[in-house]
């Protein structure tokens, strides 16, 4: 495969405090994502790219090393980097642990960028779930390696977290704040989880194009008093995203992936949880055939 043109690589700013291989890394990620290179695609060589922006080889060699720890590129002594396939992430659906908690717990760092935090008036349903219109909205953006990977908007109850601020939230776990500032632990809870198409603000958000299947998770959940503490519906990009359901059955356990699973007729919104004396294993083979018809069916519609 030939190495991908540079023409449009922009030259570097030599003025400000950022390293000069910070922004090589910078303007070689944004180049990558942005002309959507597939994975194999060969970057141009480390000579080259030394001639076209005007720096050393140890300059390259570390922007290089910083788009290799991130998952972006793969490198090999003697050869051209060339771009990787997408990351695969994953989320246990069934556990009151947030997104940022479990990332955290597999040594994948979640930057969370802060969209929207004030008061407003809710849907019928969420006001119903809370027994209140005096609510909180939060909207967070969630990146890997600066790539968007999920958009989340959250219901939060306004007396149970006084003097909470959207700046308290910026690459912060939800979860991990409300547990220190306000003694407030995620209890029981139920979740849902459905395949939707993205819409033009989605798309926007989430780079992607209108059409385009996510996974869409939305949960109530409880504080550790049974008392309504969040309402939240998070949007995932349904390709770099992997939903896991654990199912103990004596000492079984099945994972579940999308991908492998059978293609069924389209579904009515599913819940994650299991309702009492259904088999467990049978509910969860019946969860994933039923998302993977879904995302087929959404595919064929973009």
């Amino acid at each position: 495969m030939a190495p991908a043109t540079h023409d449009a690589l922009p030259i570097l700013d030599r003025s400000g405090d950022i390293p000069l291989h910070a922004q090589v890394a910078a303007l070689l990620r944004g180049y990558i994502r942005t002309n959507k290179l597939a994975a194999g695609a060969v970057l141009p060589s480390e000579a080259a790219l030394c001639e076209r922006f005007g720096v050393a080889r140890s300059v390259v060699r570390q922007a290089l090393a910083a788009l290799a720890t991130e998952g972006l590129i793969q490198r090999e002594t003697g050869r051209p980097a060339t771009v990787a396939a997408p990351q695969e992430h994953r989320r246990l659906v069934q556990r009151s642990t947030g997104l940022y908690e479990q990332f955290a717990q597999s040594g994948v760092a979640l930057q969370t960028r802060v969209l929207a935090f004030a008061r407003a008036e809710p849907p019928e349903d969420v006001a119903a779930f809370f027994g209140t219109t005096q609510l909180l909205m939060l909207e967070r953006l969630r990146h890997v390696s600066d790539a968007p990977l999920a958009y989340v908007r959250t219901w939060l109850p306004v007396d149970a977290v006084p003097g909470l601020r959207a700046e308290d939230l910026a690459d912060a776990s939800l979860h991990g704040v409300l547990t220190r500032r306000f003694g407030l632990r995620p209890g029981a809870g139920r979740n849902q989880i459905r395949a939707v198409a993205a819409d033009a603000t989605l798309a926007r958000l989430l780079d992607t194009q209108a059409g385009t299947p996510l996974l869409m998770l939305q949960g109530q959940g409880m504080d550790q008093h049974g008392r309504p503490l969040e309402w939240f519906t998070t949007w995932h990009r349904a390709e770099q995203l992997v939903f896991d359901v654990d199912v103990s059955m004596g000492h079984e356990s099945v994972h579940p992936r999308l991908q492998d699973a059978p293609e069924q007729a389209a579904p009515e919104p599913v819940d994650a949880v299991a309702p009492p004396g259904q088999d467990p294993l049978a509910r969860a083979q019946a969860l994933v055939a039923e998302l993977s018809a879904e995302l087929a069916r959404l595919r064929g519609q973009s």
